[in-house]
């Protein structure tokens, strides 16, 4: 087929490479190979119980039939009382849309603010998605990047001087994939003045909200600055809070002037989410909260295993993540891109790691330690074997 026939707004967007690194692994893992596969974008940990009941007890109720499109009321809700309690605001259900997974609620954000031609400033390193979903809404993402130095925090001079007339939006993530660090207080205070003189759009991306290690804090622009809710889409879901992934729910908290127009836009797209994952979505926010302490326990165990194995190795290095379940590794003095590291661990050591470009780094890998620690010890001499036999 000629390109002729493919829009135009299609044209350079390629398909996830965190998903087609995984891909790729899952099916070296089926052809026998035993490969220790780092590149998941998923917790580890089966869905709870009590979720699974809620959508048994859903099929059993003959609950299958459509939904109103911005969500069942009842889940609805509780996102709007769990927001606000979090953050200290007060938000109504009126001002929830429940999407087909977090990245749909950014798609429909981005899709209802931009025109062709906005920009949209969007930090470096990037989960690898904005970008393309920018692109995809006719508008340009403006890449502005941060420091390993500085533990990835935005410069806000930076942002400003990359401001025009045509920037329509800011968008933030925190916890970050892929670094895990958390934009500090007085940063986001300073990008929230930034917004309000500017009137932007801020969509903030809390997927990981809840999985962030002691001592550190969770903060949303909109704690810092209240004032600011007006202009902020919050984005979040239960993927990766409650281990429901494959469930595909998300959802975008804002003002209604956003929401109704994304909320439209859903009506001619997907319509509702599916109606039985809502309802265990329901319980999930609503139920029992320990599974969620006891994993981030367990994240914490795994990732200062794996930081601290790392950074023992000859020629890598990496911060210790405050949020998320990534490990963003250093890999310059290896003297080669990461993708050429990436796809040389995979074929001659077996492990599979995601390259940096992606995110907008030749010199980083991420790892998730989204598994068990067994196969962290094992993932750690592996490189070190494989780092030895090449001189390091």
């Amino acid at each position: 087929m000629t390109s002729q026939l493919i829009a135009a707004r299609l044209q350079g967007v390629e398909s996830s490479p965190t998903l087609a690194l995984a891909a790729k692994a899952k099916a070296l893992i089926k052809a026998g190979k035993n490969v220790l596969d780092f590149t998941a974008g998923e917790p580890d940990f089966p869905t709870p119980d009590p979720v699974k009941q809620a959508a048994i007890q859903a099929i059993h109720a003959n609950r299958t039939t459509y939904t109103p499109v911005a969500g069942i009321p009842e889940l609805r809700a509780a996102i709007a009382e769990q927001v606000s309690k979090r953050l200290g605001l007060s938000y109504e259900s009126s001002q929830v849309l429940v999407t087909c997974g977090a990245k749909h609620a950014l798609y429909n954000a981005l899709q209802a603010v931009c025109q062709e031609g906005d920009e949209v400033i969007v930090l470096s390193p990037y989960w690898v998605s904005y970008p393309p979903l920018v692109q995809l809404a006719g508008a340009k993402a403006v890449l502005i990047e941060t420091h390993e130095h500085d533990r990835f925090q935005p410069d806000v001079q930076a942002v400003e001087a990359a401001m025009t007339e045509r920037t329509k939006a800011l968008v933030l993530n925190s916890p970050s994939n892929p670094t895990g660090m958390l934009i500090e207080e007085s940063v986001l205070a300073k990008l929230a003045r930034l917004a309000r003189e500017r009137e932007l759009v801020v969509i903030s991306d809390e997927i990981y909200d809840q999985i962030v290690f002691p001592p550190n804090q969770p903060r949303s622009i909109v704690q810092v600055d209240p004032t600011l809710a007006d202009h902020a889409l919050i984005i979040n879901g239960v993927s990766k809070t409650y281990s429901m992934t494959g469930w595909r729910i998300g959802y975008a908290v804002g003002p209604q002037a956003l929401i109704e127009p994304m909320t439209a836009l859903q009506s001619h797209a997907t319509s509702n989410p599916t109606s039985i994952s809502q309802h265990a979505a329901l319980e999930a926010i609503t139920g029992d909260q320990r599974p969620v302490s006891q994993m981030i326990k367990e994240f914490q165990r795994r990732r200062d295993r794996l930081v601290n194995g790392l950074n023992q190795l000859p020629g890598l290095s990496c911060l210790i993540p405050q949020g998320a379940f990534y490990t963003w590794c250093n890999i310059s003095r290896l003297g080669q891109p990461a993708s050429t590291m990436a796809a040389r661990l995979l074929e001659e050591a077996l492990l599979a790691v995601v390259p940096g470009e992606g995110f907008g780094s030749s010199e980083h890998v991420r790892l998730s330690f989204a598994t068990s620690l067994e196969t962290i010890e094992e993932a750690l001499g592996r490189f070190d074997r494989w780092l030895k036999s090449r001189g390091r």
